[in-house]
């Protein structure tokens, strides 16, 4: 088993009252490797000047990760194949609508990648679709999104 962490952090400014619902809602995304990535809510859930559209928002994560996962795995198995890979280009797209029980949720992710292949060795359409294919059954994130999502609160002293 393999655990992945992320820390999320944000902090009320000195002159926003909170209570009127008129607060900054961007905050940082710290990764065990370093990484810092400015996170905010999407302008279309919250307006601006309370949202950062310059930050990443939940749902173009949610959307960017499936999308990433799904690129790791189609390289490993294109390499596999024998392939080379020379360029991947992925414009995918999340729609958020309600769900099944009535609650808003990101319903559908359409990957749309398009791939450029060197070398001499290049699969035909069926051989890419099919690659493709097995990039999808194996993605973690893609096999996740039924995920257990628990949550443990505790208060700061």
């Amino acid at each position: 088993m393999s655990e992945y962490t992320a820390t999320i952090h944000w902090q009320r400014q000195a002159n926003e009252v909170f209570s009127d619902n008129r607060y900054h809602r961007r905050h940082d995304w710290r990764f065990d490797g370093g990484a810092v990535v400015p996170g905010s809510s999407a302008p279309s859930s919250v307006p601006l000047p309370w949202s950062d559209p310059a930050a990443v928002d939940p749902e173009e994560a949610f959307v960017a990760s499936l999308s990433s996962c799904h690129l790791l795995w189609f390289l490993h198995l294109a390499g596999k194949g024998g392939y080379v890979v020379d360029d991947y280009r992925d414009d995918a797209v999340g729609v958020m609508a309600r769900n099944a029980a009535g609650k808003m949720a990101i319903t559908r992710v359409t990957l749309r990648p398009v791939v450029r292949f060197g070398g001499a060795r290049r699969p035909t359409a069926d051989q890419h679709e099919q690659l493709h294919h097995a990039a999808h059954e194996q993605c973690y994130i893609a096999n996740s999104v039924k995920s257990d999502v628990r949550c443990e609160p505790a208060l700061a002293d």
